[in-house]
């Protein structure tokens, strides 16, 4: 087992826990008994008690019981973020089925390869999706669409600036095999038994698919429980506790360590269908929210925002993320604003959300963090499959209660997925990072994302990092790009920050003097934003294919 880190364990985190063994519906159903009217929502202004969230999520369940939902059957939850989501989550778990969450972003073909793959026969989906997946019902297995508006969720009069999805009028256009939200709420079905138990499949989040075909991550309610209920007692999360919902919640962070995470603890959440940093500070100030878990590229958007001194974040206890690392001068500059240190964490679809975190009493930048409760973590040789030592790069592989069976109908997918190490199984994640005396784990990069520039290997992730201590750099995408002589050289794609000016020369001068020579970009491209991902990832893979169609 490693214990590396218990020197920096925090204090009032016990190391292993004891799971409930129960179905993940159950959160919701002690919640709405212990804090029947605390509002487990806020949506641009307007609550939902917890009281009518389990109602609705009852109502909803039922009429997909009467619509032909099975246990274990498989259900696609369409959406963005939304109340709905919420309810429709909780509705298909109280059904006994299977939540299969869908990329907003996802169209016709990847429509289809969805309900192809995972049988579905109903969807749930929001109305401005509503044009891509009804003409499919019919099709692939595909029985009925229940459609909702979210402005059926905004009843309080509000100033702030709504997204577009949320300003649609609340009309479901009658089509075949398409039911509105709220008639089948008033149809007042009522469900059969809570069956679903620990074992039972709960969610099948897909992964990116960044090669070949997305690949179904199966999760049971005790993998999904884990994070739920490590994520809450790490950050020590209380029932008083005010969290913004900024990441996706298809996503496993928005599902895991916001929306399930804040249902577990009777906490409340204000949701947001899309970022706006504008409407983000305005939450924070007028809800004092307390915790806000997001991906780095959000507080670097909330803090060039010119006005940002004018609201009032000091309500904000807790602010941490993921996916990407925290830039050391962002770190700083939100120090400066808030008086917090951003605390990164790690986790993927196959460990349904956070392995690693960073203690709050002692973050480290740039850090994944240490592994959390009941996880065992190590490094491996990606040759020899042989564990290393402190600082060695290596593959990162997982051993824990979090992480998933399996890939959907891939078997070798799967055997190829996991190693075993000491008698346990380990998931290998296809990450490349070290750990150091302490016990802090650190990501290189992504096994295929490594640079090979005339035999030096470069980590694109490490010159991002190191290119955001430029001051006139606002965002940073290093790739590879063709080279006659080298194979492959190094690109930096950047955007630069409001009102700075640099040419390619300023940044290649610039590296040249704060980097190694074989890690210096020798191009560099200015764009007006980078390609992004539904979670705020940014898309390389989408730069680098582009610049290597080109070479």
């Amino acid at each position: 087992m490693f214990d590396r880190h218990l020197g920096v364990w925090p204090a009032q985190v016990p190391h292993q826990l004891e799971l409930p063994q129960t179905s993940l519906y159950s959160n919701l159903s002690v919640s709405a008994l212990r804090y029947p009217q605390h509002p487990a929502i806020i949506y641009y202004g307007t609550p939902l008690s917890y009281a009518e969230l389990q109602r609705q999520a009852e109502a909803l369940a039922g009429h997909l019981q009467q619509a032909g939902v099975r246990a274990g059957d498989r259900v696609l939850l369409y959406m963005q973020n939304s109340p709905q989501f919420v309810i429709g989550f909780y509705a298909i778990l109280r059904a006994n089925a299977v939540v299969v969450p869908v990329n907003p972003m996802n169209r016709h073909a990847e429509l289809e390869y969805l309900l192809q793959d995972t049988d579905a026969q109903v969807a749930l989906c929001g109305l401005e999706l509503l044009e891509h997946i009804a003409p499919l019902v019919g099709q692939h297995g595909l029985r009925e669409v229940v459609a909702s508006a979210y402005a059926e969720y905004v009843t309080q009069p509000i100033d702030l600036e709504l997204p577009e999805a949320v300003r649609l009028a609340p009309a479901i256009p009658a089509l075949p095999g398409v039911t509105p939200w709220q008639q089948a709420l008033a149809a007042g079905h009522s469900p059969g038994p809570l069956t679903a138990g620990p074992d039972d499949l709960c969610v099948i989040p897909y992964s990116s698919g960044t090669t070949g075909n997305p690949k179904g991550c199966v999760h049971t309610h005790h993998s999904v429980m884990a994070t739920t209920l490590y994520c809450s007692v790490w950050g020590n999360a209380q029932h008083n506790a005010v969290q913004l919902v900024s990441v996706p919640m298809f996503h496993v962070t928005g599902m895991q360590v916001c929306m399930n995470a804040s249902i577990y603890i009777g906490g409340t959440q204000v949701v947001m269908t899309r970022w706006d940093r504008k409407v983000a500070a305005q939450l924070i100030q007028r809800h004092r929210i307390s915790s806000w878990r997001n991906i780095s590229t959000m507080v670097i958007d909330l803090l060039s925002d010119p006005e940002i001194d004018s609201y009032d974040l000091s309500s904000l206890t807790a602010i941490g993320g993921g996916g990407a690392a925290m830039p050391a001068a962002v770190a700083h500059k939100l120090l400066e604003k808030t008086g917090l240190e951003y605390a990164e964490g790690y986790g993927l679809s196959e460990t349904i959300s956070a392995t690693h975190m960073n203690p709050y009493h002692a973050p480290k930048p740039q850090c994944l963090g240490i592994p959390i409760i009941g996880v065992d973590s190590r490094v491996i040789c990606l040759d020899s499959l042989q564990e290393v030592e402190v600082g060695v790069i290596g593959e990162i592989v997982i051993h824990g209660e979090q992480v998933f069976q399996g890939y959907w109908k891939r078997p070798e997918a799967t055997a190829e997925a996991f190693i075993e190490l000491d008698g346990k199984r380990f998931f290998r994640t296809g990450d490349l990072g070290y750990y150091d005396e302490q016990g802090y784990f650190f990501l290189v990069d992504r096994v295929k994302r490594m640079i090979n520039a005339a035999g030096f290997k470069v980590w694109p992730a490490e010159v991002e990092a190191l290119l955001y201590g430029h001051p006139a750099v606002r965002e940073a995408c290093v790739i590879s790009a063709p080279d006659a002589r080298r194979g492959e050289t190094t690109k930096a794609v950047l955007v630069l920050a409001d009102g700075q000016q640099a040419s390619a020369d300023d940044i290649i001068d610039w590296c040249q003097q704060n980097m190694s020579a074989y890690k210096c970009p020798k191009l560099v491209e200015f764009v007006d934003a980078l390609p992004k991902s539904p979670t705020g990832k940014v898309l390389w893979r989408a730069l680098q294919d582009q610049e290597w169609g080109r070479g």
